[in-house]
Parts: C-alpha cells; sequence; structure tokens
C-alpha cells in the first residue's frame, strides 16, 4: 500500500501547492476509519482508497478529488457520517464524498425499469459535480484490477456492468485509455479463451514479422525529421478486446486484420499536424474512407486529433494519430482536463471543455423522456455513439452519431424542420429516409407544409433527439383517437369481468401504474403501449387473473384496421404479435402487414396514402402464426429428433420440414413453426442456440415470397 508520504509526492509532482495537511488528513482519517476491515484478496481494505487516489494522480487532478478517492468509502462503510466529514475536511469534499456514496448504492445492471431510473440519478449526479463520476471510474478501475479475488458469479456480474456501462461512459468522456482498459479487463472475464487466442495470435506474428512497432517508428521519425518537423512517435499493438471487436464487426479472421497496430505523432502545432501529415502521405499510401479530421471538427468532449490509415511495410495497414501536446492531454484526460493542474496552477488547456457544458449538452435531449424504457435508450443511443460529420447546403456542419439517417440530421438541425420532412438528398441524389449517413456528406432536407411525424420514423431515427421529437409529436397528433380507442377497448374489457370502467376505476388505474391521470390509461391503452389485462389487472388483480387463460381472435388480433377491413401477413417477413407493424392497402384486397425493416417496403415508400399504421392487440394471442427457421444442425443419428422435440418443449407446433442443403457432415433446412408472438420466437431461438448440435439457427425471410400484394 503506497504510503501517505509517496502520494503527497505524487500530487506535488503536478501541483507543488498542494494542501499536504489536508492529503494526509484524510489519508490518517481513512485508514483509522477503515481499520480492521479486509478485503477480498486479504489486504487491508484501505489500500484500495489508496489506489483509487493514486489512479487520480495520473490525470493530475485536485486536492478536493484526490481527498474525495481517498474517503469515498467511508460514509458507506464506517461508522462515519457527512457532518464529520464535513467538519474536517470542507462542504466541497463532503458533497463529493456523498455522492460517490449514491453512485455505489445504484444497481446500474438491474432490470431495466430499476436501470433507468437508476440511469437518471447517475445522470443527476453527474450534473451536480463531474468529479463524483471520475472518483467512480477510478473507484471501478481499481475493483476491475483486483477482480480475481472475487467469486466468479461477482466477477461475470461486475465484469459486465464495466462493459455495458463504465467501459463507455469513459469514453463518452474521452478518457479513451481509461475505456480501453477497462473493457480489456471486463473481456478477460467474459470470454477468457478469445483474449487468450489474441494474445497468442499476437506472439506468434511478432516472431514470424520481428518488432513491426520499432521499425514504423523509426520509419516515420526519419521521415518528419526529413521534412524538418519536431514531433514525438510512440507506436503501440492494439488492446485485444479491440481486435476482438474489429473481428466481430467485420466478420473476418486474426490474420486478414490489417490495423492492429496504432501510432501517434505528437506535435508543437497545429500547423505542424496538417505537415506531419502531408510527410505521411506522401510515404506511404493513405488508405480511402479512413481519414478523419478532429482538429477542424471536435468532438463534444474536446477531442482533437488527425486520424489516417496508411499501407506501412509488407502492405500492412497501420493507423496514425497526429495531434499537439495540448490536444494530446485532453485526449488522455477528456473532460478530467478542466481539472488538471501544471505547476501548481489549474491547467490552461484551451481545448478542455467546460463540464457544466458537456454534461447539459449529454443530458438535454433525455428531459423528455418520461417512459423509463425510452430514457434508457436515449442515453445509450448517446454514450455508444461515435460521430459522423455532415454538411448542410450552405456548408454547416452537422455532428451525429453514427449510423443516423437524414431524419436524425433534419431533427438536429430544428424540430420543426424534422416534423416537416418529406424527404431528403445526399450529394444532390434523392435517398429513402432510412439510408445511413457517411463523414462528409452533404444534406439537403426537403420539407413540406402539412407533414406531421410518422410512426414508422421511430425505427428509421437514431438519435434521442429525434426519437424524443417524434414520441412526442405522435402523442399529441394521436391522443384524442388514442383515448377514443383505449376508452372502447377498457369498456371491452371491464365487462368482460363483469366491471364498468368508470372514470373513477380508471384513475384507480393510474395511480396504480403510475400515470397521470385516467386519460393517461386510455391513451396508452389504445396506442398499444398498455394491455388491456394490465389495465384490469391494477383495478382488479384477482379479476385479471381469471381472464388469463382468455385468447384473442387472430381476425381482431390488429388494431388500426377500418370497420370490416380484412388483413393478412405478409409471408415475406412473416410479422409476429409484439412486433413494429405497418400496413399496405390494396384496393378489393384488404390490407397486408408486414414488419417494420421488412425491405418489401422500400417498393411502396413513393404511395405514402396507402401506409397504415398498426398495432397488434396486447392481449394474449393463440399459436397459429407461421414463421420458418433456418437451422443448420450436426448430421448425426437423433440430431433431428432432438431438435424437434425442443421446440415442441417451447410450446411450438412444427408445420412443415425443408431440407434446403444435405452434406456428410451437417444439414440446413427450413422449420415452419406456428408461434403466438415474438416473445415466443426469442425463447425458441435461444434454446436452440443453446443446443450443442445446432451450428447456426436464425429467422429466414424471404423478399421474394409473394401475397395478394402482387395479384
Amino acid at each position: 500500500m503506497l504510503a501517505a508520504d509517496d502520494l503527497i509526492a505524487l500530487v506535488r509532482n503536478y501541483n507543488p501547492k498542494t494542501d499536504e495537511a489536508m492529503i494526509r488528513a484524510a489519508y490518517d482519517y481513512g485508514r483509522a476509519m477503515h481499520e480492521g476491515q479486509y478485503r477480498h484478496s486479504g489486504d487491508p481494505y484501505f489500500s484500495h482508497p489508496v489506489a483509487v487516489a493514486a489512479i487520480l494522480t495520473e490525470q493530475r487532478l485536485d486536492d478536493a478529488t484526490i481527498v474525495t478517492s481517498l474517503l469515498h468509502d467511508t460514509i458507506e462503510d464506517t461508522k462515519s457520517t457527512y457532518t464529520e466529514i464535513d467538519q474536517r475536511f470542507g462542504s466541497e469534499v463532503a458533497m463529493l464524498v456523498d455522492g460517490v456514496t449514491k453512485l455505489t448504492n445504484l444497481q446500474l445492471s438491474s432490470s431495466e425499469t430499476k436501470q433507468a431510473e437508476n440511469f437518471r440519478k447517475l445522470f443527476m449526479a453527474m450534473s451536480k459535480d463531474l468529479r463524483v463520476i471520475l472518483v467512480k471510474l477510478a473507484d471501478r478501475l481499481h475493483n476491475m484490477r483486483t477482480i480475481k479475488s472475487m467469486r466468479p458469479e461477482k466477477q461475470v456480474q461486475k465484469a459486465r456492468e464495466t462493459m455495458d456501462i463504465y467501459a463507455p461512459l469513459a469514453g463518452r468522456m474521452g478518457m479513451q485509455w481509461m475505456r480501453e482498459e477497462l473493457e480489456d479487463l471486463a473481456f478477460k472475464v467474459l470470454n477468457p479463451e478469445g483474449r487468450a487466442s489474441i494474445i497468442r495470435r499476437f506472439i506468434t506474428l511478432q516472431r514470424e514479422t520481428g518488432d513491426v512497432i520499432h521499425r514504423i517508428t523509426g520509419d516515420m521519425r526519419s521521415e518528419l525529421d526529413k521534412a524538418g518537423i519536431e514531433a514525438e512517435v510512440f507506436g503501440r499493438a492494439k488492446k485485444p478486446y479491440s481486435i476482438w471487436r474489429k473481428m466481430q464487426e467485420k466478420e473476418m479472421g486474426f490474420s486478414r486484420l490489417s490495423d492492429i497496430y496504432g501510432f501517434r505523432v505528437i506535435t508543437r502545432t497545429e500547423r505542424d499536424c496538417y505537415l506531419a501529415l502531408g510527410a505521411i502521405h506522401q510515404r506511404w499510401r493513405a488508405v480511402p474512407g479512413r481519414f478523419k479530421d478532429y482538429i477542424s471538427q471536435p468532438k463534444t468532449n474536446g477531442y482533437r486529433s488527425i486520424h489516417t490509415t496508411v499501407s506501412g511495410r509488407d502492405g500492412k495497414r497501420v493507423e496514425v494519430q497526429i495531434r499537439t501536446r495540448q490536444m494530446h492531454d485532453v485526449a488522455e484526460t477528456g473532460v478530467a482536463a478542466h481539472w488538471s493542474y501544471r505547476d501548481g496552477v489549474r491547467s490552461e488547456n484551451p481545448f478542455a471543455v467546460d463540464p457544466a457544458r458537456w454534461i447539459s449538452q449529454l443530458t438535454e435531449q433525455f428531459v423528455g423522456e418520461d417512459d423509463h424504457e425510452d430514457f434508457l435508450e436515449a442515453v445509450k443511443l448517446e454514450m455508444y455513439s461515435d460521430q459522423v460529420f455532415c454538411f448542410t447546403p450552405k456548408g454547416d456542419v452537422v455532428k451525429l452519431p453514427r449510423g443516423a439517417t437524414p431524419l436524425d440530421f433534419a431533427y438536429a438541425i430544428h424540430t420543426r424542420i424534422g416534423s416537416a420532412c418529406v424527404g431528403a438528398k445526399v450529394d444532390g441524389i434523392r435517398v429513402p429516409l432510412w439510408t445511413r449517413l457517411k463523414n462528409g456528406q452533404s444534406v439537403d432536407i426537403i420539407t413540406a407544409e402539412g407533414q406531421a411525424p410518422q410512426a414508422t420514423w421511430l425505427d428509421i431515427a437514431r438519435t434521442g433527439k429525434a426519437k424524443s421529437a417524434i414520441r412526442r409529436a405522435l402523442r399529441e397528433a394521436d391522443r384524442a383517437r388514442f383515448v377514443k380507442l383505449g376508452r372502447e377497448l377498457a369498456r371491452s374489457a371491464f365487462e368482460h369481468v363483469g366491471k364498468k370502467a368508470t372514470d373513477k376505476a380508471l384513475d384507480a388505474a393510474a395511480r396504480t401504474l403510475r400515470l397521470e391521470s385516467g386519460a393517461q390509461v386510455l391513451a396508452r391503452l389504445g396506442s398499444a403501449e398498455l394491455t388491456t389485462r394490465e389495465v384490469v389487472q391494477a383495478v382488479y388483480p384477482e379479476l385479471a387473473q381469471r381472464e388469463d387463460g382468455d385468447e384473442i381472435d387472430r381476425h381482431r388480433a390488429v388494431i388500426g384496421l377500418s370497420p370490416g377491413q380484412s388483413f393478412e401477413r405478409a409471408p415475406c417477413c412473416e410479422p409476429l404479435p409484439g412486433e413494429r407493424i405497418v400496413g399496405i392497402t390494396f384496393r378489393g384486397k384488404g390490407v397486408v402487414v408486414h414488419a417494420i425493416d421488412c425491405p418489401c417496403l422500400a417498393d411502396y415508400e413513393d404511395q405514402p396514402q396507402r401506409w397504415l399504421d398498426l398495432h397488434w392487440h396486447g392481449g394474449t394471442h393463440p399459436p397459429v402464426y407461421d414463421v420458418t427457421l433456418d437451422l443448420t444442425i450436426g448430421n448425426d443419428a437423433g440430431v433431428l429428433g432432438r431438435i424437434c422435440t425442443l421446440i415442441g418443449e417451447q410450446k411450438a407446433n412444427i408445420s412443415d420440414l425443408e431440407f434446403m442443403d444435405r452434406k456428410p457432415d451437417y444439414f440446413r433446412l427450413l422449420i415452419h413453426a406456428e408461434l403466438r408472438d415474438a416473445e415466443q420466437l426469442h425463447s425458441l431461438i435461444s434454446a436452440l442456440e443453446a443446443e450443442s448440435d445446432v451450428a447456426a439457427v436464425g429467422r429466414f425471410r424471404d423478399p421474394q415470397r409473394t401475397s395478394a400484394e402482387s395479384g
């Protein structure tokens, strides 16, 4: 365990004016409070807060943050109190310690509803003082470094939580080194075999090719010296998890991966960055589509750098990042650079963003989401996103997450433009609204008076801001229609159990379901966000249990049709209850119902008058909906029989089998099964994936299949 003098020396290295007495007092107080407590490893518990403090000194953080790290577990795990810390170390430290304590109590890996509530609390704590999350991230990093002393099941839980929440959050804050280490430590727990295989291949590659990093670094230094550019060059192999993720995304083996090495060029001035880029591109061939200029278009967390990928020795691709020393400091510490000290004063780094402004930008689109699921989706969209930069026709830059569409672009400009959007041109060519935008494209949004957001837009939009605006507009536009439909559904459901859907009963349901009023219950019932069973159960739980056995007539399974209008499921996508759907009308033939992501819908993009916004009825459906599964199974005795038995155990009926391919070692076949809904399909696929004799399983969809819509 680091001694108090050694910790103070680490702080003094970057802050000679540090308050040594306060740090020593916090060290002594924390050690006394944790006296007699031990970690799972057998080490004194106080060694953990000291290690967290040491991690934060690497980011050159202020005294208050270092003291908070030493005391961050005292309120939670000892007899210490908020008042005592306030009296001893001041209100700033007490507030920070209290904030970290509250974060420690959040179960971020719990159920989705609880997780969303806790994410709200996480962002509230961050908005008060971002240093709270800096201490928490350092706390998590040390816990992951020492995770081997935990029980195996606890290791998996912490590793999954780290991979899903803390690593992306560190990345979003610009602390890329911490994100990479957290991901790799979690990867070591979640997939030790995968990580070990990457490391073994690296060792083999180094044995075959020698020290590639040393050679390329030397070549780059030589080229920069020739060009008269003063710069430092560093090279490294990428982390095992980073390589694993790239292998999964690109669906290729290690031997086919190219850019597994990364190099950094640190220059004195911004001008030298571009001169260095020119020297490197002159010496090595640039890889098309792999150039990003974050100096002219910085990320919102202050990150600035030039990224390029070039073909180096033997045709091997290498990634190069070029930045100044000040840019590098922000790239290493991200938003934390705001508190960094150098030579005893707060570092005057022109690229460090104001944390208050950064957190307000991060959370501005979340405030409108009162639904837990929508809020969680918006947070994760923002947390996990990389960025693309597109241009308006006037040349203004719009930043969007990777995978964004013209619809997201429209809403990023203004909510009014997004709501009135009827089409888009990308680089002068008319494209569908679901087109994925790429870096550097020019986007021209086409608007029209009278246009209003459509439900199908929710599946096209990718940003939290666009989705929130669309949902609000749909709720407002459809409220009256949904309330009317919901009242009819409620009347029928309550009469089914011998009761009346009075305003008093609906208000009681609203209180139980934590909604504002009975009218909101009706609106959500009419929009299929609530089921009739949930509403009846909220008022008469004992009567709702009797209703559970009732199944919905398949002929009234879809909500949103006109009286007497018939429908059929499109065989190209075989939509199931529980999935988002849209209807296409046909004169004299009723409505054909498609899944919202069916590629065949592109054929009707220019005929919006034929589209119907539909929903599945929210109750229990009979197992009569045919779905086709594509399976590859081992060609061994009894395998097909076991698969059929397994499908039967999942309460699914096999209506047909088609063998697509027969090989000596495997069969590929299509199984037609009759299911209730999308949830049953998910359970069935999960059960089949767990079967050792199943090599591959997925849902089979065939755009070539036709129905009444082609007649």
